[in-house]
C-alpha cells in the first residue's frame, strides 16, 4: 500500500480503470472485474461521470452505476473511490454551479456519501480558476469531497490552482492524472512531474500500456486496419522505437517471470511521484496479470535501458 500525496488516503500500487464498465463490460463482467482486483489486494478504483457517454444508448455514469451497486451488494472495506467532473453531457465545464450538480449526481450514483478524490477531468477555459477551485473548496467544506485532484491539466494551470487555494485557505489538491507511459512521456517528465515533486502531488497516470500496445500485442502498424478504436490508437506506436521497447520489455519481464504488460506497469510505478498507474480489463482474467505488476521491482540497470530506449528530446 501506498499514500496518495499529502492524504490519508493508503491505496493499491495499482488503480482498476472503469472506463469499461457499462462499455466492454456489462453488468456481470463488471462485478467479476471488481472482485477479482479486490480479491487480488486492490482497493483503489478509478472512474468518472462521462463514462461511458460515448456509447451508443448509454447517457453518461453508466461506470459510477455499476460501481455503486457493486459496492452495495459486496459492501467492501477501504475502497478508495475516484471520480472526475466536466465531461458528462449533462454537466460539461467547471462551473460553481455544474460542480455542484455534477457531484451530487455522482454520489448518488456511487451510493457513497462521500467522494475520496474528486478530480477536475478537463480545464475549462470558459470558467475563470477562481470559481472552479473555489467551488471544489465548498464541496470539501460541505463534506461531499475528501480529497480534490487535477487530470488533464498542464504544469502552469496545475502551478495557478494551487496559488489560488493557498490564497483562499482551500485545500490543495493532491493528486495530477496525466497521459504517462513508456511511449509518451515528454510532457509529463518535463512539465508535471517537477510541479508534483514541488507542491508533493501523487501521479496516478492513466494510458499506462498505451492503448494495449505495450502488452506486446500490436506488433505492426497494419493493426490500424482492424477497425478496433484501441487497435488503431496502439498501431500508432508501432515504430521501430515502440518495437525495441516491446523487445526489452519482452526479456527484462522474463528475468522476473512477468508479461510486457505488468513490466511497462512496473517501470511507471517506479517513476518519481507515480503512486498507482491505471489499468482497465475488460474480462476477469485480465485481472491477476495486471496485480502481478505490483510485485515486479526493476533493477536499476532495467530502468536505464528503458528510460534510453523511450528517451526523448527535452524542448530547448
Amino acid at each position: 500500500m501506498t499514500r496518495i500525496g499529502r492524504s490519508d488516503l493508503d491505496v493499491f500500487e495499482l488503480s482498476l480503470g472503469g472506463n469499461v464498465f457499462g462499455w466492454t463490460a456489462d453488468r456481470d463482467a463488471s462485478f467479476e472485474i471488481l472482485d477479482t482486483f479486490h480479491d487480488g489486494g486492490g482497493n483503489f478504483i478509478d472512474t468518472a461521470d462521462a463514462y461511458s457517454a460515448w456509447v451508443p444508448g448509454n447517457s453518461g455514469g453508466e461506470s459510477e452505476t455499476l460501481i455503486g451497486e457493486w459496492l452495495a451488494a459486496r459492501k467492501p472495506r477501504d475502497i478508495v473511490i475516484a471520480t472526475k467532473v466536466s465531461q458528462h453531457p449533462e454537466f460539461r465545464g467547471l462551473s460553481a454551479k455544474n460542480i455542484r450538480a455534477a457531484a451530487e449526481a455522482s454520489l448518488k450514483r456511487l451510493g457513497v456519501d462521500t467522494i475520496d478524490l474528486y478530480y477536475a477531468h478537463f480545464d475549462d477555459p470558459e470558467t475563470p480558476l477562481e470559481e472552479t477551485v473555489a467551488a471544489f473548496t465548498d464541496l470539501v467544506n460541505d463534506g461531499l469531497v475528501r480529497y480534490t485532484a487535477v487530470s488533464n491539466y498542464s504544469g502552469d494551470r496545475i502551478r495557478e490552482w494551487i496559488e489560488l487555494a493557498q490564497a483562499g485557505g482551500g485545500p490543495l489538491p493532491i493528486a495530477v492524472q496525466p497521459h504517462y507511459n513508456l511511449v509518451h512521456r515528454n510532457d509529463v517528465e518535463e512539465h508535471i512531474i517537477p510541479v508534483a515533486e514541488e507542491f508533493d502531488l501523487a501521479l496516478v497516470p492513466y494510458y499506462g500500456l498505451a492503448s494495449g500496445f505495450l502488452t506486446g500485442k500490436y506488433r505492426s502498424a497494419d493493426a490500424a486496419g482492424a477497425g478496433s478504436p484501441r487497435a488503431q490508437g496502439a498501431a500508432k506506436y508501432a515504430t521501430p522505437q515502440g518495437l525495441a521497447i516491446i523487445d526489452a520489455l519482452e526479456r527484462i519481464g522474463a528475468e522476473h517471470g512477468a508479461s510486457i504488460a505488468a513490466t511497462a506497469l512496473a517501470w511507471l510505478r517506479q517513476r518519481p511521484t507515480v503512486v498507482a498507474p491505471i489499468a482497465s480489463a475488460s474480462r476477469a482474467s485480465q485481472v491477476p496479470d495486471l496485480l502481478t505488476s505490483v510485485g515486479v521491482v526493476l533493477t536499476s540497470e532495467q530502468i536505464a535501458e528503458l528510460d534510453h530506449l523511450s528517451a526523448w528530446q527535452p524542448a530547448s
